[in-house]
């Protein structure tokens, strides 16, 4: 009988010993996954400083700074001006950068040296950088034949807003205005897969561009870009 209860509860314990630790395991990721998404909010409520972000663009100005500056990575073309850009679409696509989502090698170098509080300053910097108060609105062509066909098809003012200038979330970026160039480029990496160089992980706009040919896209860049906006380039001091 002693033995019967001895075998009865070495079995029990095989078979809870499982379960206990299906629970652990479940518990510590659990724990993980709310860690990671308590760390990850914290980054994106960070409050940017203004004055501190001026002090942290000197690695920016040497490319965003100049009238016309050219990158030459995955091919030749205009950076992107990012005065007037949101400080939230700022901040998400330089942690982008630094997760590898877009790849990069010299942003993602870059984005590799900031801290998230870093990144706040800078954004905020930028989205108030070159800024006039009170400037009348920039009017914009209404799209018709097959540039706005095109537009219609990528719901492109469901996300980037009236005038592709008024995002409905602030962690998406302005686009009117643009230069041309890089827009194109931009939208091209959405379609790369497999590139540890080039390309950028982004699924609802992974999904918007593959509908559209090179030629396409290469059209509704150079239709963006005529728009009027809010993004400039601002020379600093020491390149004017």
């Amino acid at each position: 009988m002693g033995n019967d209860i001895m075998l009865v509860a070495l079995y029990q314990s095989s078979v809870d010993c499982p379960r206990k630790m299906n629970k652990l395991f479940l518990s510590i990721s659990a724990l993980i996954v709310a860690s990671a998404t308590s760390l990850s909010a914290q980054a994106q409520d960070l409050k940017g400083d203004v004055k501190a972000g001026e002090k942290k663009i000197a690695m920016c100005i040497g490319c965003h700074g100049i009238h016309g500056y050219q990158a030459s990575f995955p091919e030749v073309y205009k950076v992107p001006m990012i005065s007037g850009q949101g400080a939230k679409y700022i901040t998400s696509a330089l942690n982008a950068y630094k997760k590898g989502e877009r790849k990069h090698p010299t942003m993602r170098g870059i984005a590799d040296t900031l801290s998230d509080q870093d990144m706040a300053d800078i954004a905020a910097y930028y989205e108030v950088h070159g800024k006039v108060e009170g400037a009348a609105p920039v009017k914009t062509a209404e799209a018709t034949g097959k540039v706005g066909e095109l537009l219609k098809k990528g719901a492109c003012a469901s996300c980037h807003g009236d005038n592709l200038n008024k995002p409905i979330d602030p962690s998406y970026p302005k686009l009117a205005g643009q230069h041309a160039d890089y827009l194109y480029v931009a939208l091209k990496s959405y379609k790369v897969e497999g590139n540890p160089q080039v390309g950028r992980a982004n699924g609802i706009m992974g999904g918007v561009v593959k509908q559209f040919s090179n030629a396409e896209l290469k059209e509704l860049a150079t239709y963006i870009h005529a728009q009027g906006g809010d993004l400039k380039v601002v020379p600093q001091s020491k390149f004017r």
